[in-house]
């Protein structure tokens, strides 16, 4: 009898024997092609491989629409409100109440972003990503809802902005598709962070990357696709999809030398304590 999992349309996943849950937080865009003419078909193929719950997350206001509606005719189908960084430039009035009035607008709602700093490609002006980051971590703070964090090329203001802003008030973190360094993904735990691995960590060339994610606390991992990017080995360079999300497991167990159903089942346990129990 296959296991079933319980998966985020974003990128976190975990498996079990008994309940294989495959949680894709912060990485499965349900509403970018060629994902969205294919939903039905995406949607049914990760059921079939054990994915019971799926997290497709926001980038920007004027897509949020989709995902409302995506997620009030797939049950299990679950989604986020945030503005990516690239998208800070359109979004500069952007205050924390209303992605509060955002989030309140569906139950399925569960988590704050993709929201963070990219200085990588710098598609919007610093300041106004930092502004716009910070109004996020308020929305976090006052809801309580995990933040997902997309961080790029910005390891130290990441890590000056969160440190502060915790020491303020409480608030959840999920450090999205994380491929960053080892010294900076341990200043993140030490925080209280999630951090989610992508297809990106089953790749050749990420050595370090892996070496990074074999040394994490288990009870801080999560798996994500962030698909339809990053495929894992052995499919990259394919459109990634929720059932893909097996092969980054299946990696990541053999990388930490843990039975491929215990590790589903730590990954499953730290989404849900995380993100809370879902329906």
């Amino acid at each position: 009898m296959k296991p079933h999992l319980d998966a985020t349309l974003t990128t976190t996943i975990t498996f079990s024997l008994k309940s294989l849950r495959l949680i894709s937080p912060p990485s499965i865009h349900l509403n970018y092609e060629p994902m969205s003419l294919s939903l039905k078909e995406i949607i049914q193929r990760a059921n079939k491989d054990g994915v019971k719950y799926l997290l497709t997350i926001s980038t920007e206001d004027k897509s949020f629409d989709k995902i409302l509606n995506i997620i009030s005719h797939n049950k299990c189908v679950y989604g986020t409100y945030g503005i990516h960084p690239h998208e800070a430039k359109n979004h500069k009035l952007i205050e924390s109440v209303d992605i509060i009035n955002k989030v309140n607008l569906n139950k399925k709602i569960i988590g704050i972003g993709e929201s963070g700093l990219d200085f990588y490609y710098n598609y919007s002006d610093k300041k106004d990503q930092i502004k716009c980051f910070e109004e996020h971590i308020i929305a976090a703070q006052k809801t309580q809802i995990p933040l997902i964090v997309h961080t790029r090329n910005a390891e130290i203001e990441t890590f000056e902005i969160l440190k502060k802003k915790l020491k303020e008030k409480d608030f959840k973190i999920l450090i999205h598709c994380f491929t960053g360094s080892k010294e900076f993904a341990f200043k993140l735990i030490d925080l209280g962070a999630y951090i989610s691995a992508s297809g990106v960590v089953t790749f050749k060339k990420s050595v370090d990357l892996a070496n990074t994610f074999k040394e994490l606390p288990n009870n801080r991992i999560l798996v994500e696709t962030d698909s339809p990017y990053l495929a894992p080995v052995p499919l990259r360079g394919k459109p990634n999809e929720p059932s893909y999300i097996v092969h980054t497991v299946k990696f990541l167990s053999k990388l930490k030398e843990i039975s491929f159903n215990d590790f589903c089942d730590i990954t499953t346990e730290n989404f849900f304590n995380l993100f809370g129990k879902i329906n």
